[in-house]
């Protein structure tokens, strides 16, 4: 059938399509849609937290990221061997006028790719769930408007977070990363004297292992004393955890090995691989492993925390064969509305989660990859083709793409540094993630008070104090207060490396097969960081 968009004829192949505001629904488990001409630019729109989402030119290819390896955990694995533009859920293609065409899924377990000058949307949980209508959302014109339709629709059909107002975030985990320890955090708790942090939060390296939940010997009065000497200053508790990985080494893989996501062969799937360990994930339809779930969110808010910040969450939604089968991403909600209802009034932030699956079910959601002291690698850019490594640039770019997420919930961009010590940030990048923190009204840190210098103490001051009028101007532009400011110099993919480049980074990538030299390479990383924490006292 024909729909008219843009003042032009689009052909779809749709069962069903009627006109809504600012566009058409329309039905079909598989839709093409027929573009009047090839697009110059389209938006990949990545699976999870830490997947690329970004606005690229069709003619300059996003190669399948490397290593290997990491695929589970930085990118949908279904499909992370695509070449042609593709993405999760939804996508938008640049018309010639500077209008965009969108297309975007009403459902879960949806995919997009453009051939040419076609996009085709498909579900997979075709027969795996009667009676869905398999619905999309066609759009075309201005890109917020529709972006802000689209959002309202998965709204209607997922719902919203629920908690007004963000918090003002001191974490551990960028400047201290593993290496915590009960003293060295509470004297950094006692050092931020009357900074306007509403949350103190412990980051990863306060627990037994992955899987064991509960403090090691660096905490000596439990996590539930940690709690109690951070409620004692006026602020909310914050903890770190990752609910749904689950390794070897942990008592959960000893003793409930069934609980755990398999292939169609029975084998365990893949989480990826980290702390030294390979990554497995929890089957959230397994009623058992929902009782641990929902005893483990119980016991952190008797503990005393009331922020909770769940990480690697797309393990949850890795495909697979459950206990109970159902679509991958439905039961990734299944698992998160136990998570849920357990936290009851606590804020829930989620990180490493596939994006819209997460909607309606957290108050915040982190919306890019992880940030570090430096913007950008030759290493992750030429080398590796990764944009979901850690990095200021990464950060930034995906983050921007995906701000039309704030009717929905709260949109996390990681944490923005003041220090200059153990930072090689510029001035100019420092002053963009603080001013892109501002648009997203969350505000994060991990900056050491013994590492700050006096003026650099009393900028983070006011910068925790200020709420200036934020008012979007362009694509990646927006009014700050009285200023104006243009990310999108920034958001650009860098230039495609060279064949000679490219055949080194594979070499590179297949050498991160090797588990071995990831644990060398890890053990080198903590080794320097503990150097570096020796000269640095905190």
């Amino acid at each position: 059938m024909d729909i008219t968009l843009a003042n032009q004829t689009i052909s779809i192949n749709a069962t069903d399509c009627r006109p809504v505001e600012g566009g058409f629904i329309a039905s079909a488990s598989l839709l093409t849609v027929n573009l009047p001409t090839a697009p110059a630019r389209y938006l990949y729109s990545g699976w999870q937290s830490w997947s690329l989402t970004a606005w690229v030119e069709t003619g300059r290819p996003v190669r399948p990221m490397r290593p290997e390896i990491l695929h589970p955990m930085q990118a949908d694995p279904v499909y992370a061997r695509e070449t042609r533009p593709h993405g999760s859920w939804y996508a938008a293609v640049e018309l010639p006028d500077g209008q965009i065409l969108f297309l975007g899924a009403l459902g879960l377990e949806s995919h997009i790719v453009l051939d040419g000058q076609t996009l085709t949307g498909g579900y997979e949980n075709v027969g795996q769930i009667s009676n869905l209508p398999y619905q999309w959302f066609i759009a075309a014109g201005n890109e917020d408007e529709i972006f802000a339709r689209y959002a309202k629709l998965l709204g209607e059909r997922l719902g919203k977070g629920r908690a007004r107002d963000s918090h003002k975030v001191w974490c551990s985990w960028y400047s201290l990363y593993t290496e915590i320890h009960e003293g060295q955090l509470l004297k950094i708790l006692n050092d931020l004297g009357d900074l306007p942090f509403d949350v103190f939060q412990i980051d990863d390296g306060w627990q037994r292992g992955i899987g064991d939940w509960e403090p090691n010997a660096k905490f000596p009065s439990g996590m539930d004393g940690m709690a109690a000497r951070i409620r004692a200053t006026g602020r909310k508790a914050g903890l770190w955890l990752a609910p749904l990985l689950i390794v070897p080494s942990s008592s959960i893989f000893r003793d409930h090995r069934d609980w755990l996501l398999r292939d169609e062969n029975g084998g365990l799937v893949s989480a990826g691989f980290n702390w030294g360990e390979q990554l497995y994930a929890l089957d959230t339809t397994h009623p058992a492993a929902l009782d641990w779930l929902a005893a483990l969110m119980k016991k952190v808010r008797l503990w005393g925390y009331d922020y909770a910040k769940l990480d690697f969450l797309y393990a949850g939604a890795l495909p697979g064969k459950r206990h109970v089968d159902m679509p991958r991403e439905a039961a990734y909600r299944h698992g998160l509305t136990v998570i849920r209802e357990a936290l009851g009034d606590a804020y829930f932030l989620t990180c490493g989660a596939p994006i819209l699956p997460s909607i309606g079910l957290c108050d915040a959601l982190r919306v890019g990859p992880d940030v570090a002291g430096h913007w950008a690698s030759r290493r992750d850019d030429d080398l590796l083709e990764n944009f979901a490594a850690p990095g200021g640039r990464n950060a930034l770019r995906t983050t921007l793409n995906r701000l039309w997420l704030s009717p929905l919930l709260h949109t996390d961009p990681d944490v923005i540094y003041f220090r200059s010590r153990q930072n090689s940030l510029t001035p100019e990048q420092l002053a963009l993630l603080q001013d892109l923190a501002e648009v997203c009204r969350f505000k994060a840190t991990s900056d050491i008070p013994a590492w700050l210098t006096g003026p650099e103490r009393e900028k983070l001051r006011g910068f925790l104090a200020r709420r200036p009028t934020v008012q979007k101007t362009g694509r990646a532009a927006y009014r700050i207060g009285d200023r104006d400011v243009d990310f999108g110099a920034h958001t650009a993919m860098p230039p495609l490396p060279g064949a000679f480049t490219n055949l080194l980074g594979a070499v590179i990538g297949g050498l991160a097969k090797a588990r071995p030299l990831i644990k060398a390479f890890d053990g080198l990383l903590k080794a320097s960081l503990r150097i570096i924490l020796r000269r640095n006292p905190v």
